[in-house]
């Protein structure tokens, strides 16, 4: 009996055109999607929809700063949904690539890093607002906690900056959800929202449409343009897994 030999599948290669653009910096070290999210830097309300690691952390950074130094706006609170992402928000030395300053989260307004209680980031969070210095980095935990106690108003003329913006929703106990619908309606906070995916697996809306209408939207992909496959080749393949 001779021995039989083993089935292969046949794979399609796919090829993409690129023009290096994407990895390529300016004058200010901004790759192509930082660039394209400066350009929206004096909107209030900015929801920027970019695969990972494609440099959404340099983009809010870049974005904060000129908030800050240029717009006037107090402080920048960035807010990320678990401790370990926060170190994406950590210290970067943007001046040395041609930006006008560098990102510098003092160590104690890191709260990811911090140890210690929600209950003790909050008392942290408070003593920020109340302090003359620039940049917070936490959790959504525990800007939840601080938005309970200390309120709506206390973000007044302050730039919020919500990482992995599909965990909001407009569900009635998606209590992030919640607080971002109270700065909007309230007007007097800016806000930036960064996600890869716009979307969530309850099927509940990330933001009621009247309040999406609010944000710019800034949405980058890798892909540009595709080599195309010719046409014989493309078709064989198919009927050859048609049939298999």
């Amino acid at each position: 009996m001779s021995e039989q030999k083993p089935k292969t599948m046949p794979g399609v290669s796919v090829s993409y055109a690129g023009s290096g653009q994407s990895i390529t910096s300016n004058a200010m070290g901004m790759r192509a999607m930082q660039q394209r999210v400066w350009q929206f830097r004096g909107e209030q309300y900015l929801l920027l929809k970019s695969p990972p690691a494609s440099g959404k952390s340099r983009a809010l950074m870049f974005v904060a700063l000129d908030k800050l130094h240029r717009q006037n706006l107090k402080q920048a609170i960035v807010v990320v949904p678990e401790k370990s992402i926060g170190a994406s928000f950590g210290n970067t030395p943007l001046a040395k690539d041609g930006f006008f300053t560098d990102w510098t989260v003092p160590p104690q307004w890191n709260l990811c890093n911090a140890p210690g209680t929600d209950g003790g980031k909050v008392e942290a969070l408070g003593r920020f607002l109340a302090s003359e210095d620039r940049l917070l980095v936490c959790t959504h935990a525990t800007f939840r906690f601080a938005f309970e106690k200390f309120g709506v108003e206390a973000f007044d003329d302050r730039l919020i900056a919500v990482d992995e913006f599909h965990h909001v929703s407009v569900s009635d106990d998606n209590r992030l959800g919640e607080f971002v619908r109270q700065l909007i309606e309230r007007d007097k906070t800016h806000l930036i929202a960064m996600t890869g995916s716009y979307f969530r697996g309850d099927a509940a809306a990330v933001l009621m449409p009247e309040d999406e209408r609010r944000f710019v939207t800034v949405t980058y992909t890798y892909l540009r343009t595709a080599q195309r496959i010719q046409a014989s080749q493309a078709t064989g393949y198919w009927l050859l897994l048609l049939f298999w």
